[in-house]
């Protein structure tokens, strides 16, 4: 193999932002390496043709610290994997886990992890059918690592795909952002409020799947912003299609205290994570009728609409303020908040 051409001698943590370096690392070295009609449609996930459409979908997650307020690592995990399999249209079934422990973690926290994930899974639906563990030593990991792969049908009316998307398309999140970014950082930070800061891990494929129930054909793509928050996929989404963003930030779904802890951090809520949330972008003749679906269900009672695809200003996302003004919401090019899933 000739040396490389990046322009990177060494990874680090910007890498893993979900910004422009991870866009980076994916198209320059790892998309090109193995490029191929699944991998190029850069979803979170993938459909393959086996006695029938399956999609699937894997991850890892490294959070720091491993127990926060509002889940651990490994509902997270589970959460993770089967909201992923959701936003490519699929129906989860079943999930392979591999745990990488380190040497000297506590046979209670380990056993508090494997509770969580059984429970995270059977309020899932899901099945885990397989998986590995491995122990390195003591100072080789941090904790615990995981990593899952879920697979499960196709909905028979999803049509999940970034070159569906049109102009004039609503664009609406199902609940409030920046929650699961904020509740590590919170933690990590120290920081004291009214009431705790909760992260909003759970699992969203039982709302995906109503969503497709009765709109499916309406449906062009869903995704969940994780690692570099709502402004990432939007950036993201707005460079694959070619097309405008327009967001509208008296709409933007946001808790009190974690805006406020964004504030104290200076942190921009667009780029911070949320772990139960997800974007869909639908036709907006039936967008009123999926925001109402959406309020109704225990998952989707803080959804809002909260902006549209355009032709008049090209793969750039445009924020409309609340005092009237306008700016470029530019896509994310280090690591903002590191080992936050």
């Amino acid at each position: 193999m000739s040396k490389h051409s990046f322009k990177y001698d060494n990874i680090n943590l910007g890498h893993g932002s979900g910004g422009i370096m991870t866009r980076e690392l994916l198209d320059e070295l790892i998309f090109t390496a193995f490029s191929n009609p699944y991998l190029d449609k850069k979803h979170d996930g993938s459909i393959i043709d086996f006695n029938g459409r399956i999609a699937v979908s894997t991850d890892s997650f490294v959070v720091s610290p491993v127990f926060f307020k509002g889940g651990n690592i490994g509902d997270l995990s589970i959460h993770g994997t089967v909201n992923d399999v959701a936003m490519c249209g699929g129906i989860p079934r079943f999930l392979s886990l591999s745990f990488i422990v380190e040497e000297g973690l506590p046979i209670d926290e380990f056993q508090d992890i494997i509770h969580s994930i059984k429970s995270a899974a059977a309020k899932s639906g899901v099945e885990i059918i397989t998986g590995d563990t491995k122990v390195v030593e003591r100072g080789k990991g941090d904790k615990i690592f995981i990593n899952t792969t879920g697979f499960g049908p196709v909905h028979p009316k999803a049509d999940i795909s970034a070159d569906k998307i049109q102009a004039g398309d609503s664009i609406i999140v199902s609940g409030n952002i920046a929650q699961h970014g904020m509740a590590i950082m919170s933690e990590r930070e120290g920081l004291q409020f009214e009431s705790d800061i909760l992260s909003d891990t759970t699992n969203v494929n039982y709302l995906v799947k109503q969503i497709l129930d009765d709109f499916g054909q309406s449906i062009r793509i869903m995704r969940d912003p994780t690692r570099g928050g709502l402004a990432s996929v939007l950036c993201e989404i707005a460079d694959d299609t070619a097309l405008g963003v327009e967001l509208y930030e008296s709409s933007l779904p946001i808790e009190k205290q974690v805006a406020a802890a964004c504030e104290i951090l200076g942190l921009d809520p667009l780029f911070v994570a949320g772990e139960g949330i997800f974007i869909t972008i639908a036709d907006a003749a039936d967008s009123e009728q999926i925001l109402k679906l959406m309020q109704s269900h225990e998952k989707g009672k803080f959804a809002r609409r909260i902006g549209k695809i355009t032709e008049t200003h090209p793969k750039k996302v445009v924020m409309h303020s609340t005092i009237g003004g306008k700016r470029i919401v530019t896509p994310l090019i280090g690591e903002q908040l590191p080992r936050i899933c």
